[in-house]
């Protein structure tokens, strides 16, 4: 998991800036009716945020970073995983959340997140015109995959959402394999000390582009700018963000969906004496 249990998102709360929020009950394609917890933002910019958890699912800490997206003008949704496999609604600390992870399936996990888009596309979520994601850990991977989803997104963010893969979960999509099918930006925030990860993190299988040495991998798409962070020993002298400019950073991808959801126009060259 990414943070602690009594941790709490780390932007105050905006007095005034979110007209509420509430839990509810989404439904998704199969017709699991699963957690999720609603933010509306009293003054809606247009853009609408999913978010999705680390392993422990709906989380308290996830309720109140829904909220704190609300209170700067963007409408979120934060869902659970579990519906399927938990006893009770508990996420709190003694939820062994670690037995039930192995237990989901990608596609009903896609399932439950497009039932989210849904949402925030309806009166009810606010009828958001820009759609965004946000994982944290397994849910930052599940975040990298909505590029390739094909739901329509402005834009996607992962915190530490390994898009190599891991090795415990042979079975669950690389983000990475999945890059020639992304539709929109990816913003990656990941980072990792040499001594835990000593051996370069790919393998023979690996695309050349996550090979080189620099830190970052940027895959051409035409009119989209996509960026993974990899832990390497580069990327590990630079000073790490705090979690309070990572979440500003996340903010400030939503301010404006229209621009951010248009392709980039190519650069014109200079125009020469004498031409039209």
């Amino acid at each position: 998991m990414c943070v602690d249990n009594d941790s709490r998102p780390p932007i105050p709360p905006i007095a005034g800036g979110s007209a509420g929020s509430r839990d509810l009950r989404l439904t998704s394609s199969d017709g699991t009716r699963f957690m999720a917890h609603a933010a509306r933002a009293s003054k809606p910019t247009g853009a609408g945020m999913v978010v999705i958890p680390d392993v422990r699912g709906l989380h308290p800490y996830y309720k109140e970073l829904a909220d704190r997206f609300a209170e700067v003008g963007v409408d979120a949704v934060a869902i659970d995983f579990f519906a399927r496999t938990a006893p009770s609604d508990d996420r709190g600390e003694s939820f062994d959340f670690m037995s039930h992870v192995p237990q989901t399936k990608p596609d009903a996990l896609q399932a439950d997140i497009a039932a989210a888009v849904t949402y925030l596309k309806g009166k009810d979520g606010g009828e958001a015109r820009s759609i965004f994601s946000v994982g944290f850990c397994f849910g930052g991977a599940l975040s990298y995959l909505q590029a390739a989803s094909g739901l329509g997104y402005s834009g996607v963010i992962g915190f530490y959402g390994w898009p190599l893969g891991l090795s415990r979960w042979p079975d669950r999509p690389k983000p990475i394999d999945a890059v020639s099918r992304y539709k929109c930006g990816v913003l990656s925030s990941s980072a990792a000390p040499i001594r835990e990860s000593r051996k370069p993190p790919w393998t023979s299988s690996t695309p050349p582009a996550a090979r080189r040495a620099s830190s970052t991998i940027r895959p051409s798409i035409p009119g989209r700018r996509t960026a993974f962070s990899i832990a390497s020993r580069r990327s590990s002298r630079r000073p790490r963000p705090t979690p309070g400019d990572a979440c500003r950073r996340s903010c400030a991808r939503t301010r404006r969906p229209e621009a951010r959801s248009s392709p980039r126009r190519p650069a014109r060259g200079r125009r020469r004496r004498g031409e039209p």
